[in-house]
């Protein structure tokens, strides 16, 4: 099994590829139920990562993409007219 910085090294290597970095057009269509879980995932992701947690892919990126990777998510429930819903459901929930 590999070690913590040996999967780092990893990540970082792949992360490294020059060809990483372009843009990419996707046509997602996806249901509005999945469009909130998706960006349920990856706020989760996102605060693992603020709580110190280490390992995985997120422990090696740079906050810039991190910030990107946010503004997907909200861009997503943006589209899908689930801004307001899901910032209720967070108030319920108690997690901000």
């Amino acid at each position: 099994m590999m070690t913590t910085s040996e999967i780092a090294k990893v990540y970082d290597t792949i992360l490294s590829i020059p060809s990483m970095e372009e843009t990419v057009k996707i046509d997602l269509r996806i249901s509005r139920k999945n469009v909130l879980l998706l960006s349920s995932v990856i706020d989760r992701g996102l605060t693992a990562k603020d709580d110190g947690k280490e390992g995985g892919l997120l422990a090696n990126v740079a906050k810039e993409t991190l910030s990107a990777l946010k503004g997907i998510s909200e861009e997503c429930l943006q589209k899908a007219g689930l801004t307001e819903l899901n910032d209720k459901l967070i108030e319920l929930s108690g997690t901000k």
